[in-house]
């Protein structure tokens, strides 16, 4: 399977592998609610830990833009796939660990802003694309990760973040080996799976109570300007110049 959980020692690990570098379609989007939901209820499960499988190329892609290319229709279930996802990770009932791994891309920052802890491999790099690709979204969640003026440096060039920066920034809690990361990334999740779960269910819906700003919220508004954006001529120029060069279009 494209993305499958597997149990142990009260880690629930949900695992990507959707090559060639796990862009998600809408129709994988919104399988993925559930999945997270269901990890995160397990009464056996004290911590999720989201990451790639250790042969894929990078964490996460994002949304598969040749999709949209060919169905730009179906950017409201794409949209909601996207919502419903990030929304699932941040209200899990138990802390979320991402571990990642080259490149996290458009949806993979969404993933990530939403989580509770990143465990990062020294290879990594964070990058929001949208403006390139005729999409809007993700600042809400890498508003969690990353200052103001930071992410929207990041938003309007397009740019790479790179992980010692998102690092120095306070974004990733620790930078590891390549090769060492699913190791790393499962100590790290041991610890918490060895608390109790009554106090993390607790801590989790405390802390994200604690939030001054409501992230699921600001992704919606972003999203209203996502259907605006491919509403344009200029949205679906964008989509065509990635899919048959791999760049960014001219304007």
């Amino acid at each position: 399977m494209p993305i499958h959980t597997e149990i142990k020692d009260r880690i629930a690990e949900i695992v990507f592998d959707v090559p060639p570098v796990n862009a998600f379609d809408s129709e994988t989007w919104n399988s993925l609610p559930a999945i997270i939901r269901d990890a995160g209820q397990n009464p056996e499960v004290n911590v999720v830990l989201i990451r790639a499988a250790e042969s894929a190329r990078g964490f996460c892609g994002g949304v598969d833009i040749k999709e949209m290319q060919a169905h730009p229709e179906r950017i409201t279930l794409l949209n909601r796939g996207n919502y419903l996802t990030f929304k699932a990770v941040r209200d899990c009932e138990v802390p979320v660990v991402v571990a990642v791994h080259k490149f996290v891309i458009g949806g993979g920052i969404g993933i990530c802003g939403a989580s509770d802890t990143i465990i990062a491999a020294d290879d990594a790099y964070f990058s929001l694309p949208e403006v390139d690709r005729g999409a809007m979204g993700g600042a809400s969640h890498l508003s969690r990760m990353l200052p103001l003026h930071k992410v929207r440096a990041a938003f309007f060039t397009g740019g790479d973040i790179p992980v010692a920066e998102a690092y120095r920034l306070g974004a990733v809690e620790k930078v590891v080996p390549r090769e060492a990361l699913v190791e790393e990334a499962r100590a790290f999740a041991s610890v918490i799976a060895g608390k109790s779960r009554k106090a993390l269910v607790i801590a989790k819906e405390a802390l994200n109570g604690l939030e001054a700003r409501d992230v699921d919220r600001g992704y919606r508004w972003e999203q209203g300007f996502t259907l605006e954006m491919y509403m344009h001529e200029d949205s679906q120029k964008s989509r065509d110049a990635f899919v048959e060069t791999g760049k960014a279009a001219e304007f």
